[in-house]
């Protein structure tokens, strides 16, 4: 089994809190990690474990064992039962391990019942630390869920049939409005746009959607963890900025799967490879600093005559800029336009990062590749 990275995190906060929930997208490795932790476990979406639960209730919430609650949203009765639970032993941590595939902001449930009482863990697929690096370009082509990344021989069917379930099944289950057939459209538009910015407008226009409608259905698919939007960077500044986000797939298998990518064609080849490698070490970024406990807030840059910068990260108030790159010659321009982005806003590190195997993390500017990066970063606090 795969040490997952976020697995230490999840300990710790199980040290310091009655609850601790664990979100993130179906089949992402949730249930395999908590069961890893020796908890009695119940799948909250099957009626039979609801029963079992109920008959266990009493004699688990006097007990010491960790129980684990699955898929959680779906039964919503369960919260005022932990709140309660939680109250009678106040006192006592790492008690519930908490499932779910949609955000605390989707599962009001948590934050009505569960405030001060839980902390929160996001899990996502597998990611660049968590995989021998030379698997690094399966990694981005097939994806990061495990089960598809392990098998290697089932992309990209596993990836249509699992779009396909959340589009019939589960978005609808857990409060999308939407018809299948519209949500699928959407999934081929939002491929179509991946690494560009939002367009809430013309992807509603397409779609027959108001503009309301349309940003509301971008919120849900984000507290899903089907993609993310990246906001722009524009604080005090006089210069004329960008201020709509960008969008990402935050998973390449699903996203290359819906762009048309076959299981042997080359991915150097297609016309979207610069978007697709662009969004991916976005998110192994951004995944891996959350997990490992690194509270990073993230922006794009761009000036409206096109000075931009792909990525903007604050950590313990330190900023990077981070320009990225499918070359493995990186060209002495993209520093500069890193210095002039500085000198507008200020930032303790430079960071170039390609595909060269030529790397430089030392002072405040880096020249990297992704695992160099990511191993340079890993006490960062």
């Amino acid at each position: 089994m795969i040490e997952r990275l976020g697995a230490p995190l999840i300990r710790h906060h199980l040290k310091s809190f009655p609850a601790v929930g664990i979100v993130g997208p179906r089949q992402c490795g949730k249930t395999t990690l908590a069961k890893a932790m020796g908890a009695e476990y119940f799948d909250l979406e099957q009626e039979d474990e609801r029963v079992r639960l109920d008959l266990m209730w009493s004699g688990l919430i006097k007990g010491k064992t960790l129980t684990v609650l699955d898929e959680a949203q779906t039964w919503p009765a369960i919260f005022p039962r932990l709140r309660g639970a939680i109250d009678q032993r106040r006192s006592v941590n790492g008690r519930f391990l908490i499932l779910g595939s949609v955000s605390p902001v989707l599962m009001t449930q948590v934050s009505e019942a569960l405030t001060g009482r839980i902390a929160q863990i996001e899990l996502a697929p597998l990611t660049a630390t968590e995989v021998p690096p030379a698997k690094l370009e399966q990694l981005w082509r097939g994806g990061g869920f495990p089960e598809p990344f392990l098998k290697k021989t089932t992309y990209p069917a596993w990836q249509q049939s699992y779009l396909s379930l959340l589009a019939k099944r589960d978005l609808p289950l857990w409060g999308l409005p939407a018809a299948p057939a519209i949500t699928s459209r959407l999934f081929k538009m939002l491929a179509a746009v991946h690494g560009g910015q939002q367009n809430a407008s013309e992807l509603g226009a397409a779609l027959g959607l108001s503009h309301p409608t349309i940003q509301s259905y971008l919120d849900f698919l984000e507290g899903a963890f089907l993609i993310r939007r990246l906001p722009p960077y524009f604080k005090n500044l006089t210069k004329r900025l960008v201020k709509t986000p960008k969008i990402y797939w935050r998973d390449s298998g699903l996203l290359h799967s819906l762009l048309g990518l076959s299981a042997k064609a080359p991915i150097t080849s297609q016309p979207w490879i610069g978007e697709s490698w662009e969004g991916w070490v976005i998110e192994q970024i951004l995944s891996t600093r959350h997990a490992r406990g690194q509270q990073t807030d993230a922006w794009y840059f761009r000036t409206s005559d096109g000075l931009e910068c792909d990525l903007v990260l604050e950590c313990n108030g330190k900023r990077e800029l981070i320009e990225i790159k499918l070359t493995t010659a990186p060209a002495m321009a993209d520093l500069t336009k890193l210095r002039k982005i500085r000198d507008l806003i200020g930032a303790d590190r430079l960071v170039l990062l390609t595909r060269s195997e030529t790397t430089h993390t030392t002072g405040d500017t880096w020249m990297t590749d992704l695992p160099g990066y990511l191993e340079a970063t890993k006490t960062m606090r």
